[in-house]
């Protein structure tokens, strides 16, 4: 009996073991067959390393061929998807001080350097944030047995912050010359060899255009029924088309308009909404109205690591409508100033300034303003900016010597008041502070000093609104009501008192 048991137990393990066995053999030969499909190893490894969501930058290949083997397209796509990823992996491990990821990416050899590097960061308490705005790489040498690549990646354009105990300690823009050695591992390209050959600073000189002729009459401009919300289920290209005949009989000869960056699909950007502005576009020009574009509405991010796909989002926009001759100017973003204190006023600036480069080196013939929210901030990069544009919704007695001191300190920029008005709201919760009739004689005072004083101008806006979204204002009462009640054509399409004084 006892021999029976023993016997029966020795089998019971011989055939757990052949089971785990079996199992884990059909594991790894799974995992193998995963790998050799080109599956993403950022889901095997659990690096979670999205490229096409989070890394972005500028890459064009110098196509001249390359001593040894043929590539192809695909493996080069693949190269660059790998060598990209390696780029992105590092600047994290070099925001965040941790070293995850950087052995998918890196061979032994490479990845040492990069671990030293963390370690003497850690020691002095030293973050670094960077992201590469441009890459121009070369492949010199492809291995007849397709495992090595030597590549040399010249005018690396690089931005860094570098911060110790979380202080600031250098802001810089850099033009870098690689030379990097690639294996082939696993079926995906690691960096083996990485040497910085040359570096010097980033130069540019904005390239301006003269502004001295811009005579703009406008108003922003949103339809009635969808403020906030121009490009969205209710698009209705017949009342836009309305609307413009409206403002371009009123005297009016330029409208502004938003583009939400999120709606619009960020980085990868939805054509049906191109060709939506599109279509605003062509009824602007068909009614003899220019455009001022405001890029980057209700975003609010600036994080370096995403100044890749801003640019790419950017991109896409002016590189398909700089030829458009409804434009009048680019506005990088609406008042961005707002931002300063919850995001950092450097880090700000510094995405402006980016953004700046980037669309003046696509669109030569545009101007480029931003859309300060008031006349302090008006001056913040005004050597970089074509004009500059601000607005005014504090006391009108005082907006005269406002603009006496802006063109003290800006005298050689053209100034426009991208907004300014003054809601008709005056019920419950403002119940003396404004009617129909105060708001015309605000506008009408207004323009005698818009006129006198040669200030183009963009009033806010056409319409009342029935509604207003809670991230325009909030939803504190006493704020988003009387924001309903700004426009000089009401909920019900009758022109207000103000109406008279829209241009003049």
């Amino acid at each position: 009996m006892v021999k029976r048991n023993r016997y029966i137990l020795r089998i019971i393990s011989i055939l757990i073991y052949v089971f785990i066995i079996s199992v884990l053999v059909f594991l790894v030969s799974s995992l193998l067959r995963y790998l050799n499909t080109g599956a993403d190893r950022s889901k095997i490894l659990h690096t979670e390393v999205k490229k096409i969501d989070q890394y972005l930058p500028k890459i064009v290949w110098k196509q001249d061929g390359n001593e040894g083997r043929f590539m192809d397209e695909q493996t080069l796509r693949d190269v660059e998807s790998d060598y990209l990823d390696a780029w992105y992996v590092k600047q994290i491990a070099n925001k965040t001080n941790i070293k995850n990821g950087i052995e998918d990416f890196y061979t032994e050899n490479a990845r040492e350097n990069l671990y030293n590097i963390i370690d003497a960061n850690i020691k002095e308490k030293i973050t670094i944030l960077s992201t590469t705005i441009k890459h121009q790489p070369d492949i010199l040498f492809f291995s007849e047995d397709g495992q090595l690549i030597v590549l040399q990646d010249k005018n690396v354009v690089e931005y860094k912050r570098i911060y110790k105990e979380n202080a600031i300690i250098l802001e810089t823009t850099e033009v870098s010359d690689y030379k990097i050695i690639l294996l082939l591992e696993d079926g995906f390209w690691r960096i083996r060899h990485i040497v910085k050959e040359k570096v010097s600073d980033f130069i540019n000189e904005p390239n301006l255009i003269i502004t001295d002729s811009l005579n703009i009459k406008g108003i922003n401009y949103y339809p009635q029924k969808t403020p906030w919300n121009m490009f969205g289920d209710a698009f209705d290209l017949k009342i836009i088309e309305k609307d413009f005949d409206i403002i371009k009989k009123a005297g009016l000869n330029t409208i502004r308009i938003f583009i939400p960056y999120e709606e619009f699909g960020k980085a990868n950007i939805e054509v049906n909404k191109l060709n939506q502005l599109e279509k605003i576009l062509d009824i602007a020009e068909k009614n003899n109205l220019k455009a001022v574009v405001t890029l980057f509405d209700f975003y609010g991010n600036y994080d370096i690591l995403d100044w890749t796909l801003n640019h790419r989002h950017a991109e896409k926009i002016v590189s398909r409508f700089k030829n458009h001759s409804a434009i009048l100017a680019w506005d990088i973003k609406n008042e961005p100033d707002l931002d300063f204190e919850s995001r950092g006023k450097g880090k700000v600036i510094a995405w402006l300034k980016q953004l700046i480069i980037l669309i003046k080196s696509i669109d030569t013939k545009h101007a480029v303003t931003i859309g300060w929210s008031n006349t302090k901030s008006a001056t913040i990069l005004k050597e970089n900016l074509d004009f500059v544009s601000f607005h005014y919704y504090e006391d009108k007695t005082l907006f005269k010597k406002e603009v006496h001191q802006l063109k003290k300190l800006i005298p050689n920029k053209k100034l426009v008041l991208g907004e300014f008005g003054v809601s008709s709201y005056g019920g419950f919760w403002r119940p003396f502070s404004s009617s129909q009739e105060n708001q015309a004689a605000y506008y009408k005072e207004m323009q005698k000093v818009l006129t006198k004083e040669n200030i183009s101008f963009m009033s806010w806006t056409l319409y009342d609104f029935n509604m207003v979204p809670k991230k325009v204002v909030g939803s504190l009462p006493w704020r988003f009501i009387p924001q309903k009640k700004f426009g000089f054509i009401d909920e019900n399409g009758l022109k207000k008192a103000s109406f008279k004084h829209i241009s003049k």
